[in-house]
């Protein structure tokens, strides 16, 4: 179905695109091709260098190839708010009897839609493939006691280790997160991409990881189209805490904070245990405030009635390209990015760490290391803090 999806886009463009270009035949036959390339790299991938999820290629090849990719869906989009726009023109002129056009000759659109494609999908990749910036966000929850009002979280989600982003760019996130002192890291879902024995050094530097609290962490989608029981295991020996239906209780400065995290919602293709709320939360105390880390936001009304007070999420990327933001929000129960209120219960959703190398193109929805700082309102620091 992708690679129908994807070629469709490429019959629309070399229907509507190719034939305005003042070129000789063979350079059109050479553009029909090229954007029949681009249009079928999962398809190429999944066939010859391993799956769509993990391509095992150079790094080099991934961002040309995602960069074409990238262009070509710019393209089609750019391509068809032009096609809309002369539609709108002609039922205009059609209505009042004046004629309208686009006010330019389509040579000239044509060239400068090229452009605009390759120029912002080469932005896009650098973007997506750079290590991101500290997001600093305040959350105020009604139930935190004050004595733990400031607490530091770092939210860490869709690290997708692959070979686009490898060991040194997990390096660089490793140190970015140390730096800032936290005192409990969270991971919320998609840290890799590929088996165990491919990924191991690119995953190594998550070893590394220190907060006064601990590592916690829970699957995403991405872990289980690998292997999820090695992955599970190799986790484990990189010291990171899986929560997979389950919670923790941590206890700092006399309170209890209870961790509780649980499984994707693929997880019942593969023959695993789905997301269960009632298991994760089963025997953790009722008066203890509670964190929830799930990758995908979309249950997040059912959280909030099991008592949750803060979930925390990714799986969406932010959507990547503002504007194509609002259907993948659509496609996410109306979450996409930020922080919502839910009920009782505040949810915040990262942009991602990282992201799939699939489509590695990030247009006005910037990827974050988000610092977490937990806010009490029985302190009265919220107030002038608002979250």
């Amino acid at each position: 179905m992708f690679h129908a999806f994807s070629g469709l886009i490429c019959l629309y463009i070399v229907c509507r695109l190719v034939p305005a270009l003042p070129w000789p035949l063979a350079g059109k036959c050479l553009a029909v091709a090229a954007l029949l390339l681009a249009s079928q790299v999962h398809l190429i991938s999944r066939a010859f260098f391993g799956t769509i999820a993990s391509p095992e290629l150079p790094f080099a090849v991934i961002v040309v190839w995602g960069w074409l990719f990238g262009a070509l869906f710019l393209l089609f989009i750019f391509l068809l708010l032009k096609d809309l726009g002369a539609l709108l023109l002609f039922a205009l002129g059609k209505a009042t009897g004046v004629g309208l056009s686009l006010p330019v000759p389509a040579i000239y659109w044509s060239n400068a839609l090229i452009a605009a494609a390759l120029g912002l999908s080469a932005i896009g990749v650098w973007q997506a493939i750079r290590v991101p910036d500290v997001r600093a966000v305040e959350i105020a929850l009604d139930r935190l006691p004050a004595e733990l009002d400031g607490l530091r979280l770092v939210q860490l989600s869709d690290l997708h280790a692959s070979r686009l982003l490898q060991g040194a760019w997990h390096r660089e996130v490793v140190n970015e997160t140390n730096a800032l002192n936290p005192d409990l890291i969270l991971i919320t879902g998609d840290l890799v991409d590929g088996t165990p024995a491919n990924r191991a050094a690119d995953v190594a530097p998550l070893r590394d990881l220190k907060a006064r609290l601990g590592v916690l962490a829970v699957p995403g989608n991405h872990e289980y189209y690998s292997d999820y029981v090695a992955w599970m295991a190799a986790f484990d020996k990189l010291g990171l805490r899986m929560l997979s239906n389950r919670h923790v209780v941590i206890e700092d400065k006399g309170h209890a904070l209870v961790v509780a995290g649980t499984t994707d919602r693929n997880a019942a293709r593969f023959g695993l245990p789905p997301p269960d709320i009632g298991a994760a939360l089963s025997g953790a105390p009722k008066d203890a405030v509670t964190l929830l880390l799930a990758h995908q936001p979309r249950e997040a009304p059912v959280n909030a009635e099991a008592g949750v007070d803060l979930q925390l999420s990714g799986h969406t990327h932010g959507g990547q390209i503002a504007g194509l933001h609002f259907i993948v929000q659509k496609a996410n129960g109306g979450f996409v990015s930020g922080l919502y209120r839910v009920g009782a219960m505040r949810l915040y959703v990262s942009n991602g760490t990282g992201l799939w190398n699939g489509f590695p193109i990030r247009l006005g929805r910037p990827s974050e290391i988000t610092l977490i700082t937990l806010r009490s309102v029985a302190s009265g620091k919220a107030a002038r803090r608002p979250a």
